[in-house]
């Protein structure tokens, strides 16, 4: 019963880190700089992320371009869009998987076939958790090197946004729900024990009086 609550927590933390992981990978927030400029009135912000880049302004407007080229952008955002994307396929598959070997379900047959359907669940989430700490992991070091490089202009400089932390904590999510998916199935389920039964063993006299009695018998 522990185990099932276990498997439970661990499924509500998965759904969590799998709404992180896609809304993560579909916010323009991976890049923030803000130039506010000499009149507060003209100031911009401007947000990259892996699919697009947004500039709001002070009046509420704001406008996004799509990044149409793949082969011109950083290889740290190709690897970060690719990774994302995996992360976000591993992590539903786990939802999928994970649901049929709960113990909580009637899904899935007997409690060994459940058992290795919620193993293959949890390997799906740890997968999708590194998937999703790669990327966020290499952004951030990419965005930390720009920023302490004193050849770059301070208007050029950019800060972690919003969609970073996001995917921080989602593949933490993820990789703790695939831990305890896994560990769940580890636990040797104690069967009653059978233990041998006691041979009765008559009283030497017994034995004789009932052997001299067929003796007897046989005169």
């Amino acid at each position: 019963m522990a185990s099932g609550g276990l498997q439970f927590f661990a499924f509500i933390l998965a759904l969590f880190g799998v709404f992180g992981a896609i809304t993560a990978t579909l916010l323009p927030t991976w890049k923030v700089n803000a130039d506010v400029g000499s009149n507060i009135i003209t100031a911009v912000t401007q947000t990259q992320g892996l699919w697009m880049d947004c500039t709001w302004y002070s009046t509420g407007m704001f406008s996004c371009t799509l990044k149409y080229s793949i082969l011109s952008l950083p290889v740290y955002i190709q690897t970060a869009r690719t990774t994302m994307v995996l992360s976000c396929i591993l992590s539903v598959f786990g939802i999928c998987i994970s649901t049929i070997g709960m113990k909580c379900t009637k899904l899935g047959g007997d409690r060994d076939t459940k058992s290795h359907t919620s193993f293959a669940g949890g390997i799906c989430f740890i997968l999708a958790g590194i998937f999703g700490l790669v990327p966020t992991s290499w952004y951030t070091r990419e965005i930390i090197l720009n920023f302490m490089d004193p050849t770059i202009p301070e208007s050029s400089k950019n800060e972690p946004g919003g969609a970073v932390y996001i995917g921080f904590i989602s593949a933490g999510l993820l990789f703790i729900a695939g831990a305890i998916f896994c560990t769940s199935c580890f636990k040797k389920q104690q069967g009653p024990r059978i233990y041998p039964t006691k041979q009765q063993h008559l009283p030497c006299t017994q034995q004789e009086n009932t052997a001299g009695y067929n003796l007897k018998d046989y005169v």
